[in-house]
Formats: structure tokens, C-alpha cells, sequence
């Protein structure tokens, strides 16, 4: 049981007394503001994060960037799909086996993702600046080691 989650606040009902609660609440929020935020360069935020890996990760494949946010073949297509629409992203035919396809980011997609980075910056910003320093280092080791305990891989794309 929680007894102190704010020390100026004592906890008030059976429910502020789990982390869980506290950890969705603070979620919701960070993740509504990215979206709306995103929403703005007409963006979801499954795009954004296809759009980040295969940044980080050329020449991935669209089966492996699926298997890397956890999201359906269908349902990376589509996100695929838009992304291509925009010009952000194209494939290419593997040498090895013309069946498969690599992506990979045009330049286009390559100027778009600075400024999105950008949004998630401000984000982060407006709702962790309230925490200094070594609060936000163990924070952040604190959300790794749940993460990695209870075995999460996939990456958030809602």
C-alpha cells in the first residue's frame, strides 16, 4: 500500500493506492499531448515510430519493423502505406531475394524527422521538467528495469 505517492496529499481512495493507477494516469497524459502533438504535422504516432526506425535501422525490413513495434503485417502496411504516400519512406527489392523489400527513409522522410524528434522533445519536456536531474536518470532506470523484468519488447504505437 502507498502511503505517500504525494507527500503533500495524502492518498484518498483504494484505487490512488496502486502504482499502476499513478503509472496510467501519467501515461495517458504524456502520450495524449505526443499525439495531439504529432496530429498537428497530420502524423500518428504509429507513423512517427516507424518513421524512427527505420532511421535508426535502414534497410530494415517491413517483417522485422512489424515484429520490432509488435504490430500485425496488415497493420505495419497500412502505417507503411501513408508513409509512403507522404514520401517519407520507400522500399527497394532485395538483391538476394526480389520478393523481399528493404525500407528505407527519402529525403523527404529525412527533413520530417528532425521536426517530429522535435515535438517528442517538447513533450518530454513539458511533462518532466518538474523533475530534476537524477530524478529523471531514476526514473528512467526504474521504467528500464520494469521493462525489461517483465519482458515488454514491443514498442508503444497508441
Amino acid at each position: 500500500m502507498l502511503s505517500n505517492i504525494d507527500p503533500g496529499k495524502p492518498v484518498t481512495s483504494v484505487l490512488e493506492t496502486h502504482l499502476g493507477y499513478w503509472l496510467r494516469r501519467v501515461s495517458n497524459h504524456v502520450s495524449g499531448g505526443f499525439a495531439r502533438g504529432l496530429q498537428e504535422k497530420n502524423v500518428s504516432v504509429a507513423e512517427w515510430v516507424a518513421l524512427s526506425q527505420i532511421g535508426e535501422r535502414p534497410e530494415i525490413r517491413p517483417n522485422e519493423l512489424a515484429d520490432a513495434t509488435g504490430m500485425t503485417r496488415g497493420a505495419i502496411s497500412k502505417v507503411l502505406d501513408k508513409l509512403e504516400k507522404k514520401k517519407w519512406v520507400a522500399r527497394k527489392p532485395l538483391e538476394a531475394d526480389n520478393r523481399s523489400h528493404a525500407l528505407f527513409l527519402t529525403q523527404r522522410g529525412r527533413r520530417a524527422l528532425p521536426d517530429l524528434k522535435a515535438i517528442a522533445d517538447r513533450n518530454d519536456r513539458r511533462f518532466f521538467n518538474c523533475l530534476d536531474a537524477q530524478e529523471k536518470v531514476t526514473l528512467g532506470s526504474l521504467l528500464r528495469k520494469l521493462t525489461a523484468s517483465n519482458d515488454i519488447r514491443d514498442i508503444p504505437v497508441e
